[in-house]
């Protein structure tokens, strides 16, 4: 998630430059003001983004102070002009990703009249956290796990708006818990599982898209990173003349070996400020063997 206001008035490749085996990408932008959101969707087009984004579920006070994320649910026709806005200015799929409500609002109709008037802007693609973003008292992680699960919520507004793709995020960890909710909606998004255990999504092309070629095994995905590290490294030196150090890669891969015997091990290694400071990326084979020799 990017601010308009950063894209605008900062350094637009330090935020939007990605790698292509990143695709298909997504850019999520915070902001309110139709005006600046048209150039930010632009800019993201520019720079190959598949998707743009609008964050209508961020509970933070930080965030609010910008007048954007949740706090934007209450005010749905200018979540409409701003996804207008976005839709002239650029070609690719503009969604939106908000809450089932704010604060003490339990009602359903609160996001039904949400999602109704801002597909009306021509919205066709909602991303539905299914809680409510509680604004003042609650962090952003209690956000994610205190206010309750409004599943039926989310299945309730893909039964009002069948021609609209509703995607359910929140609190889903399993295949059996996906499989099930895709018997109501047209998606499921994974948030902190897709990061905490990321070879959970392995399976995803077969289970899901019929890919009959195997799995990426865990070792192969190391070997991977090992070469897509070295990339980040010449082209990081090409690019600004500076370094960039091999923690700020690694330690976003903490979570591949969940669940394996001596993933803990593998985590130590990772995490290891001596090893780290070598910058050398074969320390992730190292810690692969070490694992499995523990």
């Amino acid at each position: 998630m990017v601010t308009t206001g950063a894209l605008l008035h900062g350094d637009v490749a330090r935020h939007l430059d990605f790698s292509q085996e990143e695709h298909p990408v997504a850019l999520q932008l915070g902001g309110s003001d139709p005006g600046d959101l048209a150039k930010s969707a632009k800019l993201g087009e520019s720079w190959g983004y598949d998707e743009i984004n609008l964050n209508c579920g961020c509970p933070s006070e930080r965030v609010q102070k910008g007048a954007f994320g949740a706090c934007l649910m209450a005010e749905p026709d200018l979540v409409a002009d701003c996804v207008k806005a976005m839709r002239d200015a650029a070609s690719i799929d503009i969604t939106v990703k908000h809450r089932v409500g704010v604060d003490q609002i339990q009602s359903y109709d609160f996001v039904r009249d949400f999602v109704g008037t801002v597909a009306q802007a021509g919205c066709i693609t909602f991303i539905v956290h299914a809680r409510n973003a509680i604004l003042k008292g609650l962090s952003p992680k209690q956000n994610r796990e205190i206010p309750p699960l409004k599943y039926d919520f989310v299945y309730q507004l893909k039964r009002d708006f069948p021609q609209l793709e509703i995607i359910l995020n929140g609190g889903v960890k399993t295949l059996d818990e996906i499989d099930c909710h895709l018997k109501y909606v047209d998606g499921v998004m994974l948030g902190r599982e897709a990061y905490h255990n990321p070879y959970s999504m392995a399976a995803f092309d077969a289970r899901y898209y019929g890919d009959e070629a195997p799995a990426i095994s865990r070792a192969e995905v190391l070997e991977t990173m090992i070469h897509y590290i070295r990339n980040q490294f010449e082209r990081c030196d090409q690019n600004t003349g500076t370094g960039i150090r091999l923690n700020s890669i690694t330690r976003h891969m903490l979570g591949l070996m969940a669940g394996m015997p001596g993933a803990r091990r593998f985590r130590q290694l990772l995490s290891d400020s001596e090893k780290l400071a070598a910058n050398d990326p074969t320390l992730l084979l190292r810690a692969f063997e070490q694992m499995q020799a523990s």
